[in-house]
């Protein structure tokens, strides 16, 4: 519709196809005007080495996706494999991507596969293993629950 208005209007057709052809070019990725914030782009499962360091062979799957998330592909052919890709385009930048797959057999951990590799991570070595007791909180009861334990009792 705007195509048409702009080639039959003779009298003002040539500077609104140049504003067309403008307004359109701005809409690609191509002209990159200085000054424009960009926000980072992030796609697909966020994971790191420390992560990955936390793997061990004959972890289950369900061990597995507590550590890294649900797989963002899960290969309808090969239950046994599961694929993890993250993306990250930081601010208008070259994306760089990331990908890691775990194998497992019978429900068990066998190996790993990608960009990252476990027990790479030198900020591990001297890391020592601390268990911390948190106290339960006594929380006083909410309306909700003081109207329900009037009629429960």
């Amino acid at each position: 519709m705007i195509m048409h208005l702009l080639i039959h209007n003779h009298t003002m057709g040539k500077p609104l196809v140049l504003i067309a052809c403008l307004a359109i070019s701005a809409c690609t990725d191509a002209v990159r005007i200085p000054f424009v914030y960009r926000i980072d782009i992030h796609q697909g499962n966020i994971f790191d080495q420390e992560m990955v360091d936390q793997l061990k062979p004959g972890m289950t799957k369900r061990q597995v996706a507590f550590i890294m998330g649900t797989p963002l592909v899960e290969d309808a052919f090969h239950g046994d494999r599961w694929d993890y890709v993250y993306s990250n385009e930081p601010g208008g930048e070259d994306r760089v991507e990331k990908k890691f797959t775990t194998v497992f057999k019978k429900d068990e951990l066998v190996g790993v596969e990608g960009d990252l590799r476990p027990g790479n991570s030198p900020s591990l070595a001297g890391r020592k293993e601390v268990t911390v007791n948190v106290p339960k909180i006594q929380r006083e009861k909410t309306v909700w629950e003081s109207i329900t334990s009037i009629f429960s009792d």
